[in-house]
């Protein structure tokens, strides 16, 4: 490890000295106020190999005789093993530790500078700072929240700044514009467990049996493990006299479509569960039996937390999900979430759910009313937002510009 110390004027340019003499990834051992200014003490890990320790000088040695003057001293043979002192293996557990306090370390000066990067921004530009912060509350993650605050750093006013991001946010959510409801075709509705798969197909059967009759109109379903969910989309079949098949293999599946052949929309509902399922490869096979007519449409619930939107995502990709189909709007009290989660899979939105009646609480997806949705639950559910966390933030893309 080399040490060093450091004076300068300011922390700014002290940090700035520590990385130009150790590099970036040197951490902060200590820091203190002195008469010139700040004094640093700062540390790199230097990885070395093991090395060979030179031998002390030869003691001086009497001349030798005059009998031996201009021949070669003999050589004294050293004891074996004696021949050269290695040094000592150093200690794996001390080596861990060391890592682990100089990783502790340097999370700790990440978030010094992170404070003060956010307190210079609320020196230079308060506006843009509180904006930020709205931003967090709004439930949007980190990085989307930066970018819509840099994409309006010239705008002075407030409310202003507010208003244009949220007109840029809603141009990052795409918008799926072929209406399934109208072309009809096949389409399956996969997603997590409790999402509201089964009803939200409920409301679209009902929907284009109202317009195009319920003769056009059948249901499948995947889920034979489930007896309650199965059950229920019998009493949807039975409610609006659609049939109702099950397809729990590729060869049932390829059987059940053909055997509905003649109606112009046949949605399927799936079973939801986990990767660790065995069931789920199955599910997954079954849906590709279909054929390339299938569309399938993710379904997510606008009440589930940012990690687990991001699992389904991953967990779901495998189903190639041609858009997403957002349920429980009316149970959420933000939306940041799931819109971040949908921006960051670049998916597009189809339709939007948002009640439990049948078929009138299902619309089209439709960007600007969603954020605006959006800001009124801000404004109706106000979140509190840790401000370490925001300054964490707001440095986050250059966490490792500086020491």
């Amino acid at each position: 490890m080399k040490i060093k110390r450091f004076v300068a004027q300011d922390m700014r340019q002290a940090l700035r000295m520590v990385r130009e003499a150790l590099g970036e990834d040197a951490v902060i051992l200590s820091n203190k106020t002195v008469e010139d200014g700040v004094e640093l003490t700062a540390a790199v890990d230097l990885v070395t190999e093991d090395h060979i320790e030179p031998q002390p000088a030869a003691r001086a040695r009497p001349a030798a005789a005059p009998a031996n003057r201009g021949r070669p001293a003999p050589r004294r043979a050293q004891p074996r093993g004696q021949q050269r002192a290695e040094q000592p293996p150093a200690d794996p557990d001390a080596l861990s530790e060391m890592r682990e306090e100089m990783h502790n370390l340097r999370r700790w000066l990440q978030a010094e500078l992170s404070s003060m990067s956010w307190y210079d921004l609320g020196q230079r530009s308060p506006h843009t700072q509180e904006l930020l912060q709205r931003l967090m509350k709004l439930g949007l993650s980190a990085d989307i929240a930066r970018s819509l605050s840099e994409r309006v750093d010239g705008i002075e006013e407030l409310e202003l700044a507010w208003r244009k991001a949220l007109f840029f946010l809603a141009g990052e959510l795409r918008i799926h514009e072929d209406d399934i409801l109208e072309r009809g075709g096949v389409v399956a509705l996969v997603g997590p467990t409790g999402v509201g798969k089964t009803t939200t197909i409920a409301k679209m059967a009902a929907r284009y049996a109202l317009r195009h009759g319920h003769r056009n109109v059948a249901l499948v379903t995947t889920d034979n493990f489930r007896i309650g969910a199965r059950d229920q989309l019998h009493t949807y079949g039975r409610i609006l006299n659609v049939p109702v098949r099950t397809a729990t293999d590729p060869e049932s599946m390829q059987d059940v479509i053909d055997s509905l052949s003649d109606r112009r929309l046949i949605l399927i509902d799936t079973a939801g569960m986990g990767a660790d399922n065995e069931r789920f490869a199955e599910q997954v096979e079954t849906l590709r039996a279909v054929g390339p007519e299938l569309t399938t449409l993710l379904t997510l619930s606008a009440t589930t937390e940012a990690a687990a939107l991001e699992k389904a995502l991953r967990l779901f990709s495998v189903t190639e999900p041609h858009a997403c189909l957002l349920t429980k709007l009316d149970e959420a009290a933000s939306l940041g979430a799931v819109l971040s989660a949908v921006v960051h899979a670049d998916l597009p939105l189809a339709y939007l759910a948002d009640g439990q009646r049948v078929p009138e609480d299902l619309q089209a997806a439709r960007a600007h009313p969603l954020v605006n949705r959006a800001a009124e639950l801000l404004d109706e559910y106000a979140v509190d937002c840790d401000e370490a966390y925001v300054a964490m933030s707001y440095r986050g893309k250059n966490a490792n510009a500086h020491v």
